[in-house]
This record gives structure tokens, sequence and C-alpha cells, in this order.
């Protein structure tokens, strides 16, 4: 460096034009000091670097700040670096959390996240890195769930929950941790038990929108036995889980299941809450409406008015308070007090404002008690004054509208205006297709639309919406469920009208098999069911197993006792009506062939291999 500057200083003089007479010599000095020069500090090391930018990322709370600091971050750490996609997961998770950030960014943090750790050498060599993988999939569910991509949320979710299921601890294990008690419940330091709950929870949501009811029940339940395992026994978070299973039961009507979820829920929120608290009031209002759907009216009454009280003594007012008065209104209608709810509906009309929608459901109950008292003209105004206001609501609403709609279109039905309540349920339908979270409704508004215009003498029509029914409910509650029972019923009904009974006795099959399951053998549906099935055997000329069949009918009526005594002296009737038939059919073949006869004790084989047989 010396030389150079040398150099360039020698470069740099004026070149002399005259000689120079030689100074005298003097005596020489020793060489100048070099020039001061000021050097700035060596740069920290990279891996100082990253460490600060790592520490300020783990310091920031807030949305902006943790941006700016993993924009930092992002700078100085290599693409592959584990803690990028780890920064990656606790920004998207933020992000998720506080409802401040867009699904696709949230998406695409989770993704990067997820490159970033698959790409790593076994990335589940250790339980640390599964559980992180695990939360990385279950954010990228998470956010295709917001996206409405439901099929690739299932596949992440479905992914994560295989990850951590080796890694959650046993049930003994579980209940000494819940209990306070030392466990072996965490890997390396971490609980993965609330995580295997976050994305059980969301399975649950996932599965629900796909319609897929019963296996989002399971989950729901899972999420329960977990919580139960972390939650201490009387903690409030758990009452309110035992709330939300009940009500997932009752929301597919299986009030028997959702009765003991909801006392175990209002029994734990009254011993930390109080009988008073707003808790209670919930737990009282679910308990009216499981009451109502196993028609113990009196029980559902009184479970109303208490909840109702304990809200009006905190003063919680509003929309719930009201919906709770909707509901006792309905509940008098049960019991057959159509005037008391009448004077309730009023009462709760006079609270709220002209095209609300809570008064629509005023006037659709209002429409109910007149129905049944009969007073055709008033339930029609009632139901055109309803209609109007949920067709202003269709946008803003169309989950509840459409709900509204299927229970409007039963009041007419009730009124014999069967082209109106099919033209609701239609629209009903149609805009029950553009919500994805509501398919599992879409089964039973086309099941009911199938037996409106069987019953109007549509068959043809009925048929596609009978089918289509059947497949949606399969799908939504399993193929088991009593709906799908009575699907299968009333297309083998339809194809005895179009003159099909081949067809209509393998319906019929199903339909039995279904509710032999659901409902038992001797449940009176289940017994109309085989009677239906004996009727279609006799169509088809096939009087053996119609016979078979018709006789399971005389013995299933003859266990019920005397109360079905006019059912049983039919069952006889028709079954000796097949004999005489079939003794005809047997003398004209010169066969000899011996006929059952009816016997006390029902025979046990399978509708279904006699009806493949």
């Amino acid at each position: 460096m010396a030389l150079r500057r040398a150099v360039s200083l020698l470069l740099s003089r004026p070149r002399l034009r005259a000689p120079v007479p030689i100074p005298a010599r003097r005596t020489p000095k020793g060489p100048p000091p070099p020039p001061r020069r000021h050097f700035s500090p060596p740069p920290p090391p990279a891996s100082t670097v990253a460490e600060a930018a790592e520490e300020a990322f783990e310091a920031a709370k807030g949305t902006r700040d943790l941006l700016d600091a993993f924009s930092r971050l992002e700078a100085v750490l290599p693409p592959s670096d584990k803690r990028l996609a780890l920064a990656c997961l606790k920004l998207g998770q933020h992000l998720d959390g506080s409802g401040s950030g867009d699904p696709s960014r949230v998406l695409s943090l989770a993704l990067r996240s997820l490159g970033i750790l698959e790409a790593a050498p076994n990335p589940t060599a250790s339980h640390s890195d599964a559980v992180s993988l695990a939360m990385a999939l279950h954010l990228a569910g998470s956010a295709s769930f917001d996206l409405s991509r439901f099929h690739d949320a299932l596949s992440f979710l479905s992914r994560s929950l295989r990850l951590l299921s080796p890694l959650l601890p046993s049930k003994d294990v579980a209940a000494a941790d819940a209990s306070g008690e030392e466990g072996d419940g965490d890997v390396e330091g971490f609980d993965v038990r609330p995580v295997a709950h976050a994305v059980r929870l969301q399975l649950a949501n996932v599965k629900t929108a796909l319609g897929r009811r019963e296996e989002a029940l399971a989950d729901m339940r899972a999420c329960l036995d977990l919580k139960e395992s972390i939650l201490p026994p009387g903690s409030r978070e758990l009452g309110a889980a035992y709330r939300d299973l009940a009500e997932a039961y009752a929301t597919v009507l299986d009030f028997k299941e959702a009765l003991p979820l909801c006392q175990k829920a209002l029994e734990l929120h009254e011993s930390t809450l109080g009988k008073n608290s707003v808790e209670v009031a919930h737990d009282r209002r679910l308990l009216g409406v499981i009451y109502t759907g196993l028609e113990q009216h009196e029980q559902a009454l009184q479970q109303n008015e208490m909840s109702q009280k304990v809200m009006k003594s905190w003063g919680v007012a509003g929309d719930e308070l009201l919906h709770a008065e909707i509901d006792a209104a309905n509940i008098k209608i049960a019991l057959g007090k159509f005037d008391e709810a009448v004077t309730v509906l009023k009462n709760v009309a006079k609270q709220v404002e002209k095209d609300s929608e809570i008064r629509a459901l005023v006037f659709i109950s209002m429409a109910k008690a007149l129905a049944n008292q009969e007073k055709t003209g008033d339930t029609k105004r009632c139901l055109a004054i309803a209609c109007d206001i949920l067709e202003k609501k269709e946008f803003a609403a169309p989950d509840k509208v459409a709900e509204a709609y299927v229970e409007v279109s039963s009041l007419y039905e009730m009124v014999n205006e069967f082209d109106k309540a099919i033209a609701l349920l239609k629209r009903s339908l149609g805009m029950l297709e553009r919500i994805p979270q509501a398919q599992h409704m879409e089964g039973n508004v086309a099941a009911r639309i199938g037996w409106l215009l069987l019953l109007t003498g549509k068959v043809s029509e009925a048929v596609p919406y009978l089918e289509d029914a059947v497949e949606r409910m399969k799908d939504s509650f399993g193929p088991k469920h009593y709906g799908v029972g009575y699907v299968y019923n009333n297309l083998g009904a339809a194809y005895m009208e179009m003159d099909r009974p081949q067809s209509a006795a393998q319906m019929f099959a199903l339909a039995k098999e279904v509710m032999d399951v659901s409902l038992g053998p001797h449940h009176s549906d289940t017994i109309e069911a085989c009677q239906s099935l004996a009727n279609a055997y006799k169509a088809m000329g096939s009087y053996a197993l119609a016979m078979e069949f018709q006789k399971r009918v005389v013995d299933s009526w003859r266990n019920h006792g005397p109360s079905a005594r006019d059912e049983l002296k039919e069952a006889i009737r028709l079954y000796e009506q097949i004999k005489i038939k079939a003794l005809a059919f047997l003398s004209s073949e010169n066969s000899a062939i011996q006929l059952p006869e009816p016997q006390e004790k029902e025979v046990d084989s399978d509708s279904t291999r006699v009806a493949q047989q």
C-alpha cells in the first residue's frame, strides 16, 4: 500500500524544465511518520448478527413488530435454516390467531415452514422435530379451511394427527397429569396434547363443512377426552367443552347422547360459578332444546324459564333473551298452550325492529300456533309476513334464512299449500348448495322435497331428489342413521308407484336393515318397513318371501301387546290374503311346497340376505 502511494505521488509531480542546482548535503533525517488513518472496527461474525435478529424476533409482540423483526431475520438466515422455518411458523400462527392476516399469506408461511422442515434429513427423527412439523401442517390446514379448500385442509390435518398420535401419553398417564400427579405426558419438555386438541378441533370443523357430521362428532369426542386429560376436574373451560359437544349432538338430533353431556356442563358450572351465572343460563337453555327434542316438554319449559330468570337477573338482554322467549313459546305450542304462546310472541314482536330476523321467527312461531288451531287464513298471513322479511335477509344470513324457509314450508304443508312448500324447499336447497358448511342440511331438504313430490303424485320428479338425499345423508350421518332408512322407505314407495316392485323390494330391505339398527326391530316404523317389503314381494309374485316377511309383521305387532290390537288384526288379515294367493298360484302349478304359518317367535334371518335370495 505504501509503495503504491509513493508511486502515485511521484507520477503526480510536475516535470522539471530547467536544471536545478544540487543543494548542499544535509544531515539525513529519519522517514516521516505515516499519515494517521482512522479504521472502522471489524464487522461482527454472521452468527452474532443472526442471533441478535433471532432474539429481536422472539422479543417482538405486536403484529407490526413481528413483521419487521421477521424481515430482518429473513435477511440474515440461509433459506433452508431451521430457525427460519420456526419463525415462519410463529408468524403464521400469530396472524392466524389474531385474524389480522390474509389466509393466503398464512398458508404461504405455513408451506414455507413445511418445506424447510421436510427437506431436513430425518425430519421426524426427534420428537420436537415431529411436533414442529405437525404444527406447520396444522397451520396449513387452518389456512386452507379459511380459504374453503376443505379437501386440502383435511389432507394437512390428517397428516398432522398421524405425527402426533404416537407422541400422546397413555390414558393412565394423562389421568395422572390431569390430577396433578407426576406423569410423563411431555415430549422433550413439551406437552403435545394441546396441539393434538387443536388439530382434532380443526378436523371437526373441516368434516362438518364437508357434510361428514358423524366423523366430526368422533373428533369432537376425542377433543373432549384430551381436555379431560389436560384440565383440572373443576375447570370452567371443561364445562364449556361438555356443552359444545352436547350442542353438536343436538344438531344431528341425537338428543339421547346430548342430554348427559349438557347435564355434566350444568353441574360443573353450578359448582364452580354458582347457580346464577351466565354459563348456567346457557346450559339451561340448551337443556330446554334437548328436552324438546326428547318430547319431554314440561322439563323443557322448566329449564327455559330458569334460563330466562338468570339472564334477566344479570341484565343479559338483547337477542339471546329474545331467542329464549321464542323457544319458550314453541314449547308451549308443543304442550298445546296456544294462546299463552301467542301472548309471549306478541310481547317479543314489540321489542324488535320491523325487518329484523327475530321478527320473522316470531311470525313463524305464531303461524305454528295458529295452524294448530286450524286458523288457516291467519296462518297464511303470518307466513307471508315472515317470507317478506326473510327474502331481504338472503344475502346477509343465507344459512339462517335457508333453515327458516324449511320451517315455513312445513307450515305451508300443514295448511295443504303443497306447491308453496315445495317451492320454498327448492329455494332453500339452492341456497344451501352455495354454503359449504351446510352440506349436512342438503340431504334433509332434498328428502323433504322428494317426499312432498311423492305425496302430490309427482313420482317421476320425486325419485331424483330421494336418490340424491340418500347419498348426501349417508355421507353426513353415516349409512345406519334412521333418516337414511326413511328415505330408503320413501324410495321404495316411489318405485312401487312406478310399478317397479323389484327395485322397491331392494329399497324396503335396505330401509328395514337401517331401522333394525337405528330404531330397533320392534319399532313401529321398522315394522311398517317390513310390511312394505312383504307387499313388494307380493306384487312380484314371490309369495314365499311375502309370507316370510308378513309373518314377521304379525309376530312384531303381537309383541306390542294390547296397544297394537288393531295393527295385529290387519297384519293377520294380510297374511291370510297372501296365503290364499299363494295357494291359488301353487295349485295352478301343481306344486306341493309347504307354506310357513305365522308364529309367535320372530324369525331372525337377515332381511337383506332374504332379499338377495
